[in-house]
C-alpha cells in the first residue's frame, strides 16, 4: 500500500514519537519505527524508555571529546573521523538517527551548553559539523544537526523568544547550519524550543521552508526537540515533520480536526508523511549488538580515535618554555581532577564511557613502559589539592604545597577548572570563574618558587587571574574518554599540541559584548549586540583579549612568509615555514575585511555596507615536518564577500531580501589567529562595465549581484542613526539605534500579568495563587538544595522549572492534553480549585478519546 493511500489518521499518527525514543511506523504501508539517540559525542542508548535529559542507565558507548573541544582541532577531517566511528558504533545499537552535532553560535560564554557547540564563528562550526555528519552517515545512519536556530541560552530554554534581526540571523546564527546542509547533506534537522522573533522554531515557515527547504535544497526530515513543539498544526504547515516524544494522540487528533475543518491542506501531512517514512525506509539498521562490538577490537580502535581526536583538539595556551617535560623530570601531580576525571558534561549527551583514565595513572603507566633504560618522567607523589565541591579547605592546599615544596619535586602539575555543576544542559553558568579554591591553591603553589604547569578542564572559556605567575597552561577541554593519556602524551611532547581556539577568550566577563543582557530573565532574548559577537566585536571595538580567537602555540615555530592572490582570483596562496627541528601543525587562517572599512584608517568607516572590523572566511590546518616549506591554496567560495540585505522593516519572520557582495577594495589578511595578521593583500571585486570581459562582467560572483557602496542595505555605515555599532561600541547601543539595526521597534515587555500556556514555570513564583507560588518555590528550593549537597545539578527539576504548560501535552506520552494544559494554566493564575475542576473532568474526557483514536488506528 502507499502511503498516500493511508487516511488522514494513519498519516497524521506517524507526525509524532511513539515512545521517548521511537517513531510510528505503519505496517499496511511497510513504513518500520525507527529509533532516535542522542549522540554529539557518543551513543547514548538508553535501556527501557529512558529520559531525555541523560538520567536514565544506557549502553556502554565510547565517549569521544565534545565539540566545543573538538573545534579546537580546526580539522575537518578529524570530525569526520571521529563521525565515522559514532556512526558505527549507532549502527550497531540500532539507532537510526543520531541528535548531533550541535553547531549553535556561542553568543556568550555562559552558556551551559557551549561545551556542545562549535564555535563563535559560523565558519568554523559549519565545516567542523559537515565533517561530523558525513562519518555519520557513511554508516547508513541518519546525523541531525541542532539546535535550529537562534539557540543561545538555557535558562527559559523552552520559553524564550530570540529577537534579532535579519542579516545577523542569516550571516552568524544560520550559516554554519547552511554550510553542514548544503556540504554534507544530512538526512534529519532538530529545531529547537525557542521562538525566533514571535514564532516557534518548530513551526517558523521562514526557516523551515523558506530557507531551509527552498534555498538550501534540504529534502530530509525536520524533528522537534522533545518537548519543543507548540501547535502540531502550525508545525506541519510550516515544514516540521516529527514531533518527540510521543506527545499521545492529541496531535493526531488535532490534524485530522484540522484537514477535516480546511485548515491544513491534506497535501502538507502527506508532504511530512513522506519526509518521515523517508528516514524509516532509507536507515533501516541490522545491528551487530553491543556484545559483540566489545568483543572484537572496534571499542579498542574506537578508543584510540578518542585519543588522536583529543590529542588533535588540546590548546597549549603558555609556555615559559616549560614543556614539553624533559626525560628524568620529577612531577608532584595535584588536584582532584588529575585522580577522578571530568571529560564530559551533563545532559542529554552525558555518554556511559566504555573505559576511563586519570592523568595520574597514564603518567605512572609512561613511566612503567619507559623502564629502567632510558630516563623518564616520574611522578613524585600526588595531592588532592581542593575540595570538589568547592568548600575552603587549608588543609588540602597545605599538602599539595608542601608536596610541591620538596627537594624530588622539579614541577608541579596542577590540574583544574571548572566542575560538574558548572556545565549542563538546562542550567546556565553563573561566572566565568573557576572554584576559587582552586584559583587559592594555583596561588599557593607558584608561591613555592617551583614552576607551575596547569592543565585546565573545562568546556568554555574562564578567567585566569593566576595567568602570569604560572609557566604553562594546556587547555585539554572536555577531552573524552581518553584525554588523559592523550594530556599525558602532550605533556612529555609524544605528541606537538596543535589546536587553536574556535572562541575568543576574554580578559574577564564584563568584557563580553551581551554580560549587560544575557541571559534574558523575561520571555524576549533581544540580541542587542547585532553581528558583533565574539572576535568581530572585540577586534572592532578594540577590546584587549586574554586569547584571541584562533589562538594556539605549539612546540614548532611558524613563519608566514609570502601571500598572493591566485591569477584567476580564485583565492590566496600562502607560503608557511617550520623554522624549529619538531614537526608540527598550524592553522592558517583567512580574514577578510570589506570595503567600508578597508578604505578608511581609523574604525570608523565613511560608506558602504554596516560590517565588523574582520570576519573569518576560510582555513587550513597544516603539518610540517621540521623546516619544511609549504604553500597553502586558500580557496574563495560562496560565502567570502557576501552581506544579506534584507529589506528595511523585516523582523526575520518574511525574510524579505537576498544576498549581495559589495564592490570595492577588500583587504585579504591572513595569520595563526585573529590578531596576528602577518600577510595582507588587496582583492578587488569591480563592477561591470559595458563590454568588460573580467571575471565579474555580469556582475555577480558566485551568483550573487556585486552593488555600489551607495546601494547598501538600511543597515548602511554611512547612517549616523547606527551610532555605536559603527565602531561596534554595542555595550553603549542606545533603544534607538537598536531599532535603526532591526528596522523596526523592538520593544521588550515586562513581566506577565496572567500567565499563559507559554510561560515557564518557574515565573509562578510571582503568582497571586499561593498553590502555584508553592509549586514554582519549592521546585526552585530543591533544585538548589540538590546541587549545592551533589555537585550536580537537578536536571529534572531545572526542566521543569523552564518548561511552559505547554510542554506537558507533548511530553506525558497522552496522559495530559491541551485542555488539561489550559486548567494547569488556572491553576498557576491562582483559580486553584476552578483549574483542579477542570483538570480533572478533562483528565477523562482525554482517556476516553485516546481510545476511540487508538481503535481507529488499530482498525477494531
Amino acid at each position: 500500500m502507499e502511503l498516500e493511500e493511508l487516511s488522514v489518521t494513519e498519516k497524521a499518527a506517524m507526525l509524532s514519537g511513539g515512545s521517548e525514543w521511537d517513531s510510528r511506523g505503519n505496517d499496511r504501508a511497510g513504513i518500520p519505527s525507527f529509533v532516535m539517540s542522542d549522540g554529539p559525542h557518543g551513543v547514548r542508548r538508553q535501556l527501557g524508555e529512558g529520559d531525555h535529559l541523560g538520567l536514565g542507565a544506557s549502553k556502554p558507548a565510547t565517549c569521544f571529546p565534545t565539540a566545543g573541544t573538538v573545534a579546537n582541532s580546526w580539522d575537518p577531517a578529524l570530525a569526520e573521523e571521529m563521525g565515522e566511528a559514532l556512526g558505527r558504533e549507532a549502527h550497531d545499537l540500532d539507532v537510526n538517527v543520531l541528535l548531533g552535532p550541535g553547531l549553535n553560535i556561542k553568543r556568550n560564554p555562559l552558556c551551559g551548553r557551549n561545551f556542545e557547540y562549535y564555535s563563535e564563528d559560523p565558519i568554523v562550526a559549519g565545516r567542523m559539523a559537515a565533517g561530523l555528519i558525513r562519518g555519520i552517515q557513511s554508516n547508513g545512519v541518519s546525523a541531525c544537526p541542532k539546535h535550529f536556530a537562534v539557540n543561545s541560552q538555557e535558562l527559559r530554554r523552552q520559553a524564550s523568544n530570540s529577537v534579532i534581526d535579519e542579516r545577523t540571523m542569516r550571516e552568524i546564527y544560520l550559516t554554519g547550519f547552511e554550510i553542514a546542509v548544503r556540504e554534507a547533506a544530512p538526512m534529519t534537522i532538530m529545531t529547537s524550543y525557542n521562538e525566533i522573533n514571535g514564532v516557534y522554531a518548530h513551526e517558523n515557515k521562514h526557516l523551515l521552508q523558506d530557507i531551509l527547504r527552498d534555498e538550501w535544497g534540504f529534502d530530509g526530515m525536520v524533528v522537534s526537540d522533545w518537548g519543543g513543539s507548540n501547535s502540531a498544526v502550525a508545525a506541519v504547515k510550516a515544514g516540521g515533520s516529527l514531533e518527540m516524544p510521543s506527545p499521545g494522540l492529541t496531535s493526531v487528533r488535532e490534524l485530522v480536526a484540522a484537514v477535516k475543518a480546511g485548515t491544513l491542506a491534506e497535501a502538507d501531512l502527506d508532504a511530512r508523511a513522506r519526509e518521515v517514512a523517508k528516514i524509516a525506509r532509507t536507515t533501516r539498521l541490522e545491528g551487530v549488538g553491543r556484545d559483540d562490538l566489545l568483543k572484537g577490537d572496534i571499542a579498542a580502535a574506537h578508543h584510540d580515535v578518542a585519543r588522536r581526536v583529543a590529542e588533535g583538539s588540546m590548546v597549549l595556551l603558555k609556555n615559559a618554555p616549560i614543556l614539553p617535560l624533559k626525560p628524568g623530570t620529577r612531577v608532584a601531580v595535584i588536584d582532584d581532577m588529575a585522580q577522578t576525571p571530568r571529560f564530559q558534561g551533563s545532559g542529554s549527551s552525558k555518554v556511559n564511557a566504555t573505559r576511563e583514565e586519570n592523568i595520574l595513572d597514564a603518567f605512572k603507566a609512561q613511566e612503567a613502559a619507559a623502564g629502567t633504560d632510558s630516563p623518564s618522567i616520574t611522578v613524585a607523589g600526588y595531592a588532592a589539592g581542593y575540595d570538589r565541591q568547592g568548600a575552603a579547605n587549608q588543609t588540602l592546599i597545605d599538602e599539595a604545597v608542601a608536596l610541591a615544596s620538596r627537594e624530588d619535586v622539579d614541577v608541579a602539575l596542577a590540574v583544574v577548572g571548572l566542575d560538574e555543576r558548572s556545565e549542563s544542559e538546562g542550567l546556565d553558568r553563573s561566572t566565568m570563574a573557576i572554584p576559587q579554591v582552586q584559583n587559592d591553591l594555583i596561588t599557593a603553589l607558584t608561591a613555592t618558587g617551583k614552576p607551575v604547569v596547569v592543565v585546565l578542564v573545562a568546556g568554555s572559556p574562564v578567567e585566569l587571574p593566576w595567568h602570569d605567575s604560572v609557566a604553562a597552561i594546556l587547555y585539554v577541554g572536555l577531552s573524552g574518554q581518553a584525554g588523559a593519556s592523550a594530556t599525558v602524551r602532550a605533556l612529555t611532547g609524544e605528541v606537538n599540541p596543535s589546536g587553536h581556539l574556535a572562541e575568543t577568550w576574554a580578559l574577564r566577563y564584563d568584557d563580553c559584548p551581551s554580560a549587560g543582557w544575557y541571559p534574558a530573565v523575561g520571555r524576549d532574548a533581544i540580541y542587542r549586540e547585532g553581528p558583533f559577537v565574539g572576535y568581530r566585536y572585540y577586534e572592532t571595538a578594540g577590546v584587549p583579549v586574554r586569547f584571541p580567537f584562533g589562538y594556539g602555540l605549539s612546540y614548532s615555530t611558524f613563519t608566514y612568509d609570502a601571500i598572493a592572490l591566485a591569477a584567476d582570483g580564485s583565492g590566496v596562496d600562502v607560503t608557511v615555514t617550520n623554522d624549529s627541528d619538531v614537526a608540527g601543525a598550524t592553522v592558517v587562517q583567512l580574514y577578510v575585511t570589506g570595503p567600508s572599512r578597508s578604505a578608511v584608517s581609523g574604525r570608523t568607516a565613511a560608506s558602504g555596507v554596516l560590517r565588523p572590523a574582520r570576519e573569518l572566511k576560510g582555513f587550513a590546518k597544516v603539518t610540517l615536518a621540521a623546516h619544511e616549506t609549504r604553500t597553502v591554496r586558500i580557496a574563495f567560495d560562496h560565502y567570502t564577500f557576501r552581506h544579506f540585505a534584507a529589506a528595511a522593516g523585516t523582523s526575520g519572520t518574511s525574510g524579505a531580501g537576498e544576498w549581495r557582495v559589495e564592490a570595492g577594495d577588500w583587504t585579504i589578511a591572513v595569520g595563526p589567529d585573529a590578531e596576528h595578521l602577518p600577510l595582507t593583500a588587496t582583492y578587488t571585486i569591480a563592477l561591470p562595465k559595458n563590454g568588460d570581459a573580467e571575471a565579474h562582467a555580469d556582475g555577480t560572483l558566485f551568483g550573487m549581484p556585486i552593488i555600489t557602496p551607495e546601494a547598501a542595505s538600511f543597515q548602511s555605515a554611512a547612517d549616523p542613526a547606527l551610532g555605536h555599532y559603527l565602531n561596534g561600541d554595542v555595550k553603549h547601543v542606545t533603544d534607538a539605534e537598536m531599532t535603526a539595526l532591526f528596522g523596526h521597534e523592538v520593544i521588550a515587555p515586562g513581566k506577565p500579568a496572567v500567565f499563559g500556556v507559554n510561560d515557564p514555570i518557574s515565573v509562578w513564583s510571582d503568582s497571586r495563587g499561593f498553590v502555584a507560588r508553592t509549586i514554582a518555590n519549592t521546585l526552585a528550593k530543591r533544585e538548589r538544595t540538590v546541587r549545592e549537597k551533589t555537585g550536580a545539578p537537578d536536571l529534572n527539576t531545572l526542566f521543569i522549572l523552564n518548561m511552559p504548560p505547554r510542554a506537558m501535552s507533548k511530553m506525558t506520552q497522552g496522559m495530559v492534553d491541551s485542555a488539561m494544559v489550559d486548567a494547569i494554566v488556572k491553576i498557576g493564575n491562582g483559580r486553584t480549585f476552578r483549574g483542579l475542576g477542570s483538570l480533572i473532568s478533562s483528565y477523562f474526557r482525554n482517556q476516553s478519546a485516546n481510545k476511540r483514536t487508538a481503535k481507529e488506528l488499530n482498525h477494531e
